[in-house]
């Protein structure tokens, strides 16, 4: 926790240093990068935890190999204790099927054909993130943004421990959002809506960012973008009805880093709730649709973000989805997210020393959410104090 919170006080403290620069020297960035992924292999070598989300991944594809529906199949059922290997004995929740949208469980049989191992996923989402860096340099070229931002992204203390520390499927929905925003910059119709498509197949976080495509691309793109999300169910349809497996109990039951959530879950069902999530993700990338004709990288972050501000769960791994977005200063708070909730780890070590899981002790929530307010209040009254720009003369 301590290297942590060093890590991200300096990468805080780096930004500041990016936005205030207009361009740094390309072989900055260059030493930059290579850091980046000095850090990379050094949490590749340290070993995912052993009930961690990737044994679930290796056991999801490992079952599509053997002919197995994952969304029907229950990993504690004695009728498949054959098919366990050492590292899917220890997979979490082995009680429910797998939650995951049919692009993941694709991609997990695709890696786990190759090389069934937590290590290949890890390598395959490392893989993952160097394409992003790659895709995100061409997009900050094409919007002629300095491409010293790339470290923004790269730097994030969370990128390296959840890509390659822990290994979380997120990274591969991120790439293809990604791929998506560049193609809709450059007028890419049916790229921009296949990418999101495909990234919505991953999970269904970027859902919320369908009001940013009204009106950029045809009605014969979106066609395709479903048409395609379609196909990648096809395999997994259970008597011509599409699985969902266990999403309907992560709704009713999962609880972590969600206060807002938790404190209207006392009025109202969690599935209303979870509908409201949505809701606010759609209404402010309609909101932003409306006021802001210009794309900009800031409008795929903000509807997420609120949404994932009423979720049932927070998880680090969860702001993956923004971090490629936050390339300028408006984008400070959500950075500021990135960092603040370094904290909620603590729930790892509370876990072995026998607490129940998703019990956050009040100061970690504090913590995070306050850091994040006070910042807010910070920029709103430097925002205030700025002194007013003088009227123009006329000529």
């Amino acid at each position: 926790m301590a290297a942590l919170t060093v890590a991200g006080v300096v990468y805080l403290l780096a930004i500041r240093e990016f936005f205030a620069t207009p361009r740094l020297d390309r072989r900055v960035v260059v030493i930059g990068l290579v850091l980046a992924a000095v850090w990379h292999v050094e949490f590749l070598r340290e070993p995912s935890g052993v009930d961690d989300d990737i044994h679930r991944y290796v056991w999801d594809g490992r079952l599509q190999r053997f002919g197995y529906n994952p969304y029907l199949v229950v990993p504690s059922d004695p009728a498949v204790k054959q098919l366990h290997t050492p590292e899917t004995r220890s997979l979490n929740n082995p009680d429910l099927p797998s939650p995951y949208p049919p692009g993941a469980q694709l991609f997990f049989r695709l890696v786990t054909a190759v090389q069934e191992s937590a290590f290949a996923l890890k390598i395959a989402f490392v893989v993952c993130d160097l394409a992003i860096v790659c895709v995100l340099l061409d997009l900050l070229r094409s919007t002629r943004q300095g491409i010293h931002l790339i470290l923004v992204f790269a730097w994030n203390p969370l990128l390296a421990i959840e890509v390659a520390g822990s290994g979380h499927i997120d990274i591969l929905g991120v790439l293809l959002l990604l791929v998506s925003a560049a193609a809709l910059v450059r007028r890419w119709r049916a790229t921009a809506a296949v990418g999101l498509g495909l990234a919505i197949a991953v999970k269904f976080v970027p859902i919320v960012l369908l009001p940013l495509y009204w009106k950029r691309i045809r009605i014969r793109d979106a066609a395709l973008a479903a048409a395609g999300v379609g196909l990648l169910y096809v395999p997994f349809l259970n008597h011509g009805r599409i699985p969902i497996g266990s999403l309907g109990t992560y709704v009713n039951s999962f609880r972590f880093n969600g206060p807002v959530f938790a404190a209207l879950n006392r009025v109202a069902p969690a599935q209303l709730l979870a509908g409201l999530a949505v809701v606010v993700g759609l209404v402010t990338a309609t909101w932003l649709r409306s006021t802001a004709p210009e794309l900009s990288s800031a409008m795929f972050a903000w509807p997420m973000a609120a949404s994932f501000l009423f979720a049932p769960a927070v998880f680090p791994w969860y702001l993956l989805w923004l971090m490629p977005f936050l390339t300028s200063a408006s984008t400070l708070l959500m950075i500021a997210w990135t960092v603040s909730i370094i904290p909620v780890y603590v729930m790892w070590h509370l876990r072995t020393l026998g607490r129940p899981w998703g019990a956050l002790p009040g100061w970690v929530m504090l913590l995070e959410y306050g850091c994040v307010g006070g910042a807010g209040v910070i920029l709103a009254l430097r925002r205030l104090m700025r002194p007013a720009a003088p009227p123009a003369q006329s000529g």
